[in-house]
């Protein structure tokens, strides 16, 4: 967008309205996907501070959430094994400490995704304030217009 002071007419101003709702939109899309994103890393980190927990234990038993608020305690038969979901809907049995790797790794992919998806938040961000600027200049156009 150029930042000259060629005249507006209500066509681009309806345009620029239009692109200014669908950047909204789309940034909405984005927050969404980090506020995901967030939450996938968050759990994983919680994973993690369990799976380690479950092996300082000395008699395996660890507080087990039911849901709805709920927990019971349970003993851990087998702390070094774990059940790993990796991805459409397979599940493999791993060490605990290839687990704790695992999951480490998949917080790295989902911070670099983060990253990514911020930049392109920033991007579109910028986007929509220079449309913004363009639709003031052009309303304040139309007002001076219409006081001569």
């Amino acid at each position: 967008m150029a930042d000259t002071m060629q005249p507006i007419d209500q066509r681009e101003l309806m345009t620029l309205q239009h692109y200014l709702k669908e950047y909204g939109q789309q940034a909405e899309i984005f927050v969404s996907q980090l506020e995901m994103l967030e939450n996938g890393r968050m759990e994983a980190l919680a994973a993690i501070e369990a799976l380690e927990g479950m092996m300082a234990t000395e008699d395996g038993v660890v507080l087990l959430q039911i849901g709805g608020g709920a927990s019971v305690r349970a003993k851990v038969l087998e702390p070094d094994k774990v059940m790993l979901a990796i991805g459409a809907e397979v599940v493999v049995e791993r060490p605990n400490k290839d687990a704790i790797g695992f999951l480490k790794e998949r917080i790295m992919e989902m911070e670099a995704s983060q990253k990514k998806v911020a930049e392109t938040l920033d991007r579109l961000r910028s986007q929509m304030n220079e449309i913004n600027k363009r639709l003031e200049a052009g309303y304040q156009q139309s007002m001076a217009a219409g006081e001569e």
